[in-house]
């Protein structure tokens, strides 16, 4: 008797997002695939305007109009959300799936109590007493650093600081133990020492209850120390995927390779901290082929068409004509990017 193969918690197929404008189709996502299962956690990485929060708002159906996703499928646990009606996507939103914000206020209602807001949250997706929703929310809010939460769920938002006003939204994300959470940048804002004990959380809740996490940042260190698997994401497409260690280790796209030098913790005394040649393209105007190639040293008329994903080694992945060898580790690690 064999076992029928798990259903991944979410799996993205050839997801496309498009925002039309007056002087054309800016294709913020573009053909973006990826699986995420159970329990795991999935770094999503790249620099500004790369499409990472739109391939996070996309999956969710957070977008604005005219922002549409204009092709590809979301597959919740083999169903597919993008077609889903609106009364459905609320029924998942906030229970099965939940995001975190990079402006805790686009969670938080200014003019509702805190207990108000989390209470609603709870009983909203549960049939629990009052009560009992009061506990739940008293015990996620010392979860993620909170001091006397059975004051502070009295408190409106605007009589919390920035950075505790994000532990709030991040606690609410956390309420029902959803099985997906999306993670927009959420720890920015917040001092190390509390950035360290929400990352512990996540990861206690990840391993705990199975929940599947995408945390999407711009910050390498983080996603090293918290995630199983990582995605490079540049102009709109997945340059790089791979384990942790294996992508960060022995990056193999000069993208890649470039923000890894690009760390400051990352060069050798002495040696002066890399920088990624030119700019990202404009969206607007996306060269032909690789869309890295007018910044990559390694670039050649081959790159003039569009690489494909291809398996380097086990589970490593890379979108380029011209991998670099996996011995690039060292040179990083002497501060230099060959």
């Amino acid at each position: 008797m064999t076992t029928a193969p798990s259903v991944p918690t979410l799996r993205v197929e050839n997801l496309q997002t498009h925002f039309p404008t007056r002087d054309g189709i800016i294709r913020a996502v573009d053909g973006v695939s990826f699986e995420v299962n159970a329990g795991e956690i999935l770094g999503l990485v790249g620099e500004s305007g790369s499409g990472k929060s739109i391939t996070g708002f996309s999956i969710l159906g957070l977008l604005d109009p005219p922002g549409h996703v204009a092709g590809g499928s979301v597959l919740f646990k083999g169903e597919d959300i993008v077609a889903a009606a609106p009364q459905r996507l609320r029924q998942l939103r906030g229970a099965r799936i939940a995001m975190i914000f990079q402006d805790p206020m686009m969670t938080l209602n200014p003019v509702l109590r805190v207990d108000t807001q989390m209470i609603e949250a709870v009983r909203a997706h549960n049939k629990v007493s009052e009560s009992a929703a009061r506990d739940r929310a008293i015990e996620t809010l010392r979860a993620v650093g909170i001091a006397a939460p059975e004051e502070r769920l009295k408190s409106y938002p605007h009589q919390f600081s920035g950075g505790m006003r994000q532990r709030v939204a991040i606690a609410i994300a956390l309420l029902n133990k959803p099985d997906l959470i999306i993670a927009d940048e959420p720890t920015t804002a917040l001092d190390v020492t509390i950035q360290g004990q929400i990352l512990y959380e996540m990861r206690k809740l990840c391993r705990e209850t199975g929940t599947a996490l995408i945390w999407i940042t711009h910050d390498l260190s983080v996603v090293a120390g918290l995630a199983d698997r990582v995605m490079v994401m540049y102009a709109g497409r997945i340059v790089e995927t791979g384990s942790v260690a294996e992508v960060l280790e022995q990056p193999r796209h000069p993208y890649t390779i470039g923000l890894i030098g690009s760390v400051p913790g990352g060069t050798a005394r002495g040696h002066k901290l890399f920088q990624i040649p030119g700019m990202a393209p404009p969206p607007l105007n996306l060269p032909p082929g690789c869309r890295f190639k007018n910044r990559c040293g390694f670039a050649d008329a081959a790159c003039d068409t569009m690489p494909e994903m291809a398996e380097l080694s086990p589970a490593h992945w890379a979108r380029c004509h011209h991998p670099r060898p996996a011995q690039l580790a060292a040179n990083l690690a002497e501060g230099g990017v060959a």
